[in-house]
């Protein structure tokens, strides 16, 4: 980007100490040019933007499209141009690209369900940043056929290689922008993708191409102008995305019974994208995990509650709001056998279950993880003590812990594993204690290694799991005053309630879910 730019405005740049957060520069026909930051707007003063700066940098980028857009060739960077009634460039943007790796762990769990995701927010808060790095994931590590559709080169970068940051994401040009949505039903129709990732959905006709795409069984991850599920579904043009609405007129009695007018609003049809994501800013999100469900309450006049996830300094997230719809998790597909006991026992089963494995093994030293965080399970290894490392691939590891969603897909990755005869060790969610719990099943390490407030605080979460998958009540195993009282608070941290029950020695704490309204009726 600096290589484009005018020598002048080049070195005034480089010697700005924050360099690295520079967001854009514009440059204005006889004005100052300016420097916008991460945290500051600064301007050149007593220098004025020339035509020949201009053309400066239109000589040094690819060519305009029609959308008035350009691009570096082999890099992320936008150049966009503001044209006088003439076509006469007298303004640019010079938007600075970066590929950003990390962003999606806060909804890594939602990207790898196989669900299509729309993404909604304001500009310059990183919805194409978590596109690119989305088709990078979804193509290296979960081995997916994905195509990017890339109407202004945005996500992919300028000229006709890719940019590294897409991974093994293969990327169609749009040759304008009006024939985007040609180009996405010619994605499905010649490329058989199991993924299409597209940028901005703004038109009718768009939206009835996500619609079709999504009705083929394709995931699809989008975005779309608008910040909140609210406006979306009042914008005519886009509406159709979340379902649409529609006016419908009630009988006399259906409308005494539901104690509504005659005339009232409700969803037309099935919504193109599973979930919806508010990006409300680069570190926190909205997610609304049942997109049909919530615009039903929300056109019913109850206002929605999604889930709220703020990303930690540590790169992980902390759910700081719980949706009143939460996703109903599933259990792991099993063997047979194991199937059978796990319907004959009392409770549920609580460790992560090994699937296969050469019982001469030794013990792994390598760990793939697959469709969990990376992260979290060296933090485990680390607190275990466990003598092994994480691996950079599944033909580089000797054991692999695996998310459910994905193993019941049979991934090549997985395939692999199970030719190779790898221990599999397979968990239901992706949180610390179903990585503790599938290393002890891999080490072959006893729970008599935890302390008693480790042993307590583990088996309260994986009560909450439990509860948060079933809505049904659970009871943990009998403590003292103490260890009762750090599950109630841990337990609270997830915006469930409990309590204490039983008498002394066996009083035991209690998880009780919370019921949304409509539960409560039935």
């Amino acid at each position: 980007m600096l290589e484009v730019l005018p020598p002048t405005i080049r070195q005034w740049l480089e010697e700005q100490p924050d360099l690295n957060q520079l967001i854009e520069v514009v440059l204005d026909l006889g004005r100052m040019p300016e420097a916008r930051f991460m945290q500051r707007t600064i301007r050149l003063e007593n220098v004025q933007v020339e035509e020949y700066d201009l053309q400066y940098v239109a000589e040094r980028i690819g060519q305009f499209g029609k959308d008035n857009r350009a691009g570096i060739p082999r890099t992320l960077h936008r150049i966009s141009a503001i044209r006088n009634r003439q076509g006469k460039v007298i303004g640019l943007t010079c938007r600075v690209g970066r590929a950003i790796y990390g962003t999606i762990d806060i909804i890594h769990d939602i990207i790898a369900s196989g669900k299509s995701v729309l993404l909604l927010g304001k500009p310059g808060v990183g919805k194409t940043t978590r596109l690119r790095e989305i088709a990078r994931v979804l193509a290296d590590e979960y081995d997916k056929r994905v195509i990017v559709v890339d109407t202004s080169n945005e996500i992919a970068g300028d000229g006709d290689i890719p940019h590294p940051g897409i991974g093994f994401a293969r990327r169609m040009q749009v040759p304008e922008p009006s024939l985007q949505h040609a180009v996405m039903i010619e994605a499905v129709e010649n490329h058989m993708p199991e993924v299409i990732i597209i940028d901005e959905i703004g038109t009718e006709l768009e939206a009835y191409a996500a619609r079709t795409i999504a009705e083929r069984g394709v995931q699809l991850i989008g975005t779309a102008h608008g910040t909140t599920l609210e406006n979306l579904l009042m914008n005519p043009t886009l509406s159709d995305l979340v379902g649409g609405v529609q006016t419908v007129t009630l009988s006399d009695e259906e409308a005494r019974r539901r104690g509504t007018q005659k005339t009232v609003l409700e969803r037309k049809a099935p919504p193109t994208f599973d979930v919806l994501i508010e990006i409300l800013d680069y570190h926190r999100l909205a997610i609304h995990h049942d997109v049909a469900q919530t615009v039903d309450r929300m056109l019913r006049g109850n206002p929605p509650r999604p889930e709220i996830r703020v990303q930690t300094d540590s790169g992980g997230f902390e759910v700081v709001q719980r949706s009143d719809l939460p996703p109903r998790a599933t259990q792991p597909e099993l063997p047979m056998q194991e199937a059978d006991e796990m319907e004959r026992a009392p409770t549920p089963v609580r460790s992560a279950v090994v699937v296969s494995g050469d019982a001469k093994r030794g013990v792994p030293s390598r760990v793939f993880p697959y469709g969990v965080s990376r992260s979290r399970l060296e933090k485990a290894l680390r607190d275990l003590h466990l003598p092994a490392y994480v691996a950079r691939d599944v033909s580089d590891a000797d054991a692999v812990v695996v998310l459910h969603s994905t193993y019941q897909r049979r991934p090549p990755k997985v395939r692999e594993a199970l030719q190779r005869n790898l221990p599999l060790a397979i968990v239901r969610s992706n949180t610390y204690a179903q990585l503790m719990s599938a290393l002890r099943e891999l080490f072959h390490k006893p729970q008599g290694g935890e302390s008693a407030e480790e042993r307590a605080l583990r088996e309260a979460e994986e009560g909450v799991e439990y509860v948060l998958a079933t809505a049904e009540p659970y009871e943990l195993s009998p403590q003292n005053s103490y260890l009762r009282r750090l599950q109630h608070q841990l337990i609270e941290k997830y915006r469930l309630l409990s309590e204490s029950v039983g008498e002394e020695p066996n009083r035991r704490v209690r998880i009780l879910p919370i019921y949304t309204d409509t539960q409560r009726e039935d």
